[in-house]
């Protein structure tokens, strides 16, 4: 058996119970954030197996494999979603997170100069919590940790959209066609700090008590 197929088929036998894990975990999610606000959904799943393998032999510039072991070097074979509202509901919700989960790692995704637009979103990796593992899983079945993604719906939106025409497209996209991705981030972006800005001219200055606000 090659290693190729090895890992496939190592990845294979896991699934179904990963796919098990992944609902549990949403649910785990949905009770601790139970009675927060501007919450739009709250999602978990198992890696698709295609997009496991795909990432397991990844090679870096050298072409050398990222991952000499992939079973415990790739943290997202489980991942789990939060869309919220706005901006500043991504900290908000995400101090409340940690309260249930230990903290392991956040990567904040952002374009590397500020003249650009593209993929936003926080991520972060958590220790798996042991109420969705069963005790009758096998040791080493189940990962230890996931990735959590806290996106507002205007980054989820563009990110989804980019993803299927941008990494699932059968050719590269042209300039103009990359142009036109950048615009749609640019706008994703502006319509997020629009929304935010309203949010707290229409709801948190609004309800300040009389005489607190500027220029009173």
């Amino acid at each position: 058996m090659s290693i190729d197929n090895g890992i496939i088929n190592e990845y294979n036998q896991r699934h179904t119970t990963l796919v098990e894990i992944a609902g549990k975990l949403q649910l785990f999610l949905k009770e601790a954030l139970s009675g927060i606000e501007r919450i739009d959904s709250v999602t978990a799943r198992a890696k698709d197996p295609d997009r496991y393998f795909a990432k397991a032999i990844k090679v870096d510039e050298n072409g050398n494999r990222k991952y000499s072991d992939p079973k415990f070097q790739i943290q997202d074979q489980i991942g789990a979603r939060i869309t919220v509202f706005y901006l500043s509901d991504v900290e908000r919700v995400k101090l409340h997170v940690v309260k249930y989960l230990k903290f392991i790692e956040q990567s904040p995704k952002h374009p590397e100069s500020d003249s650009e637009f593209g993929y936003f979103g926080l991520h972060f990796i958590l220790s798996l919590p042991d109420d969705v593992v069963d005790e009758k899983v096998e040791d080493g079945v189940a990962p230890e940790f996931f990735e959590l993604q806290i996106k507002t719906l205007f980054q989820h939106a563009w990110s989804e959209a980019h993803h299927d025409l941008g990494y699932k497209s059968k050719r590269k996209l042209t300039s103009e066609e990359r142009r036109k991705t950048a615009f749609t981030a640019a706008q994703a972006w502006g319509a997020d700090t629009i929304f935010e800005d309203l949010w707290h001219a229409l709801v948190i200055n609004d309800n300040e008590p009389p005489g607190t606000q500027e220029g009173h």
